[in-house]
């Protein structure tokens, strides 16, 4: 099992939901490949959605252009 630390790198706002710099999530997955990439990213964004409430998927953020993800275990 690999964890990833997604975080948003750019503030973005759009159909009435904000994400902010630095906001970040832990994400445990059985594979070792990108989080954000793998199965259209849906454990990113139930991650999002667990902590934050944000659906970063509906906001269009699910793309490595607003998240940096790095592998912490």
């Amino acid at each position: 099992m690999a964890i990833y630390r997604v975080t948003v790198k750019s503030p973005k706002i759009s159909n009435g939901i904000r994400i902010e710099r630095g906001m970040s999530v832990d994400v445990v997955t059985n594979s070792i490949s990108n989080p954000v990439v793998t199965n259209g990213g849906q454990a990113v964004v139930d991650a999002f959605m667990r902590i934050y409430g944000v659906d970063i998927k509906r906001l269009g953020a699910l793309s490595m252009a607003y998240l940096d993800c790095q592998r912490i275990g």
